[in-house]
């Protein structure tokens, strides 16, 4: 059959090729469909979830920024509080400025949280520093820091405020979001009817339920920044005589042998000139004395 034969018996059938390539289409589509496990209704209401809850707070990720927005229409101030004492004490005393420090943390219901105590030699001496991390109630913590200067010679003193109130107001506003969104998804998850529907409403409800607990950490640890304020805290010994070394007997003897002993190497390096240049002048004051007797007669 030729080429031209066969393009008449194509337009002849026209309609029937027509009706196979549909049902070949339907065919392909529908298992497709299914195993997207969406139907479009579903799919069409969750990303409206997620866009509506973006527009009405953000991102998720964008709680990391949240240190910067001030929040000024906020009346209740949320503040951290962080100060930095340094003291100095006498040779020695280190061990009972310590347990002072503990009696005045036990007392205050106050926690250490990090420590670091080390200690090095000079002049024979051993010399004591330590390093304190201090969480103390902000209520207390005017208090306990004039506790804490007592122990020593105040060397240095700072206090630090943070405001975090746009922070705070921020992490807030963004797990209120999340939550309605998750809310959101429950809903559709009880109306859902296909089970592949159910099974990825089952991960999304996982995923916001991991980021509604992460924000509500993140609350919880400004919470606890907030009540409890951190108190760094560094305790050095010192002396005015550590630099200053007593002369021992063995050494001042060591020096005047050794002195001596140059002494006397610059001595008979010397006396062999000192014996030639005084020949030499004897003689000449020998011939003076000759010539003169000569004239004389």
């Amino acid at each position: 059959m030729s080429l031209k034969e066969q393009f008449e018996k194509i337009k002849e059938n026209w309609l029937l090729i027509l009706i196979v390539v549909f049902i070949f289409g339907v065919m392909i589509y529908l298992p497709n469909s299914g195993s997207i496990g969406f139907s479009s209704q579903n799919k069409m209401a969750m990303d409206y979830a997620y866009e509506s809850s973006l527009a009405s707070g953000g991102s998720y990720d964008s709680y990391k920024n949240y240190s910067q927005n001030f929040a000024p229409q906020v009346e209740n101030r949320k503040i951290v509080k962080t100060a930095n004492l340094g003291l100095e004490t006498k040779v020695g005393k280190f061990s009972e400025v310590d347990s002072k420090l503990r009696e005045v943390i036990k007392s205050s219901d106050s926690f250490i949280l990090n420590e670091n105590i080390y200690s090095n030699k000079v002049n024979s001496r051993e010399i004591f520093s330590g390093n304190y991390v201090i969480k103390v109630n902000t209520d207390k913590l005017e208090n306990i820091t004039n506790q804490l200067k007592d122990l020593g010679k105040v060397t240095r003193f700072t206090m630090g405020v943070d405001d975090v109130t746009g922070q705070y107001t921020n992490v807030n506003i963004e797990l209120q979001v999340e939550r309605e969104r998750l809310l959101r998804y429950q809903e559709m998850y009880e109306d859902a009817e296909l089970i592949n529907d159910k099974i990825e409403l089952n991960d999304r409800i996982f995923n916001q339920e991991r980021t509604i607990k992460y924000l509500e950490d993140s609350i919880r640890d400004i919470d606890q920044r907030i009540d409890y304020s951190t108190i760094n805290l560094t305790v050095n010994e010192k002396s005015d005589y550590l630099g200053i070394a007593f002369v021992k007997l063995s050494d001042l003897v060591r020096s005047f042998i050794n002195s001596l002993n140059s002494l006397i190497r610059l001595v008979v390096l010397i006396l062999p000139w000192v014996i030639i240049i005084g020949f030499f002048y004897a003689i000449n004051r020998f011939f003076k004395k000759e010539g003169t007797k000569v004239r004389k007669k």
